[in-house]
């Protein structure tokens, strides 16, 4: 029995050498670009993090220091999942934006296990306001009302969507474009548990849509992205764009474009060490008194959100981040604030490109079409998956 075992000993080792090398010889993902779509923007700038409002009903808005340019900054409202209410998890993708000479916003309109799906839209719409009118006369933050762009992640792109629709009828500007990523967490009726979607022809005509999946958990994400583009019926198809992010393993680490892919955390952007202002005298006595609270239990995250939001606040920014949601929201951006359309947007020979892995193998490039919106055959109900996120 002693000369198997010793051959067993040296056969295992070899597997784990060469596993060894293997992995030391892994190609590494293509680095993040210095300048453009995607790209680090100005590593010396210092980032101001403010938090406005009180109690709950708070906003965190975040913008390179210094007097903001004369045309003011480009506002992009970003709308986080269902509970994730920590802007660390987004941390990557806002130090992106901010860098890049954005004012961002990231509205808390969740009170997790207190905040009704149903309620978060309204919730998002009025701190969104009152931000804006907040900063409205800050000379460093100076939002640009005319170049508005929301971005929602899984709940938090409804909730987009029903903003979009009600901006005029709630006073908030008109945004140019909106960017659904990795889309969900719909009601699929009056009843059910959900971000229940307003009317979305109310969406403005000129507005430039653009919803982008990952291949991973594909079928929930996709309903949900075909829903919201085909229910925003004034705006054409040639303003719209559908886009997928593709995984990729030739290389360490593996790129996977799953629900959590469009977050990276940044614990730089910890809203728990970011503190709220000097309070305005007589602030607590002209605050109108919230209604009484009364629980409910879609107010709970179910497992399936738990482990998901566990996922999204541990994500690491990877390659599907700043060449995949972030290059294709600032080339989405940048066409929707000049006036192009979708097609122009799908033409540009960046948006699908991936770059190359270390070795020269090109990462899979981002797919990219012009969505087919034929109404769905009749359902007796939502997918799970559809509706727990």
């Amino acid at each position: 029995m002693r000369p198997t075992r010793l051959r067993g000993s040296i056969t295992a080792g070899l597997i784990l050498a060469l596993a060894g090398i293997q992995t030391a010889q892994a190609a590494s993902p293509p680095p993040q670009p210095s300048e453009g779509p995607g790209g680090v923007g100005d590593r010396k700038a210092t980032i101001v993090k403010r938090l406005l409002g009180r109690g709950t009903a708070t906003t965190f808005a975040f913008h390179a220091s210094g007097a903001a340019p004369e045309a003011g900054r480009p506002v992009a409202v970003l709308l986080h999942g269902w509970g994730v209410v920590n802007p660390q998890s987004y941390g990557g993708w806002i130090d992106h934006l901010t860098r890049q000479g954005w004012l961002v916003l990231y509205p808390r309109f969740q009170d997790l296990n207190r905040t009704r799906p149903a309620d978060a839209p309204g919730i998002a719409e009025g701190l969104v306001k009152a931000a804006l009118a907040d900063l409205s006369s800050d000379a460093d933050a100076k939002p640009d009302l005319g170049r508005v762009a929301l971005i929602g992640h899984l709940a938090g792109a409804p909730i987009a969507f029903d903003m979009a629709a009600d901006a005029k009828r709630q006073g908030l500007p008109v945004p140019k474009l909106i960017f659904a990523a990795a889309p969900g967490g719909i009601a699929s009726g009056p009843k059910s548990r959900g971000i229940a979607l307003t009317e979305l022809s109310g969406i403005a005509p000129s507005t430039l849509i653009v919803t982008m999946v990952g291949d991973k958990d594909t079928r929930a994400a996709d309903l949900a992205a075909k829903r919201l583009l085909r229910e925003a019926s004034a705006v054409p198809i040639e303003r719209k764009l559908f886009a997928r992010a593709l995984s990729d393993d030739h290389g360490f680490p593996a790129l996977t474009a799953t629900l959590g892919a469009p977050a990276g955390t940044d614990t730089a952007y910890d809203g728990g060490a970011i503190k709220p202002g000097p309070e305005p005298k007589d602030a607590a006595k002209d605050a109108p008194k919230p209604p009484p609270f009364r629980w409910s239990a879609d107010m709970a995250l179910t497992g399936e959100q738990q482990t998901l939001v566990s996922q999204i606040n541990i994500a690491r920014v990877d390659a599907l981040d700043y060449l995949g949601f972030w290059k294709t929201f600032d080339i989405a951006a940048a066409a929707a604030f000049s006036g192009s359309d979708a097609n122009a947007l799908k033409n540009n020979p960046r948006l699908a490109d991936m770059e190359r892995w270390s070795d020269g193998w090109p990462v899979k490039r981002l797919a990219v079409e012009t969505p087919r919106l034929a109404a769905p055959a009749a359902q007796t109900g939502t997918p799970a998956a559809v509706r727990k996120r």
